[in-house]
């Protein structure tokens, strides 16, 4: 085959270091689309970014010749840079190291994006830590429960 055909859908997720509730109202309208625009220079698709004050949920269509490991990376670490830089008064904002990445069929794309969207209401029954917990078993992860929280 002479060409190329991929569409490689993910759902990240990731929190903030200790879980600590630091996207507060006045940073999140302006952090989502920054990281949107971070995943469109590295020339990914952002879907969809929700999330609540602890952690971020993102639908993304990645390419195939970096990893998706390489753009966790450089969206935590340059997302952490550019707060810090525009909010002096949040020097403690950092992302926790460990990130989950889901692949999500396209038949599941609606499904998935309405939830990312509606996090704040999806919230009010589940906790992050429930919602880790489910999502890993849905996709067959394979985890030590004593170990996946900090």
């Amino acid at each position: 085959m002479p060409g190329t055909y991929t569409k490689l859908l993910y759902h990240l997720v990731f929190s903030t270091k200790r879980r600590a509730p630091l996207i507060t109202p006045e940073l999140q309208p302006r952090l989502y689309p920054y990281m949107g625009g971070l995943i469109r220079s590295e020339k990914g698709i952002c879907h969809q970014i929700g999330g609540v004050a602890d952690h971020v949920h993102l639908l993304v269509t990645w390419r195939t010749d970096e990893t998706i490991a390489e753009l966790l990376r450089k969206l935590k670490s340059n997302s952490s840079s550019w707060v810090h830089k525009t909010f002096p008064k949040m020097r403690s904002f950092y992302w926790q190291d460990g990130y989950g990445a889901f692949t999500v069929s396209p038949s599941q794309f609606n499904k998935v994006d309405t939830c990312i969207r509606n996090q704040e209401k999806h919230h009010r029954k589940l906790s992050f830590e429930e919602e880790l917990e489910r999502l890993l078993k849905a996709h067959g992860i394979e985890y030590d429960p004593r170990y996946i929280f900090d």
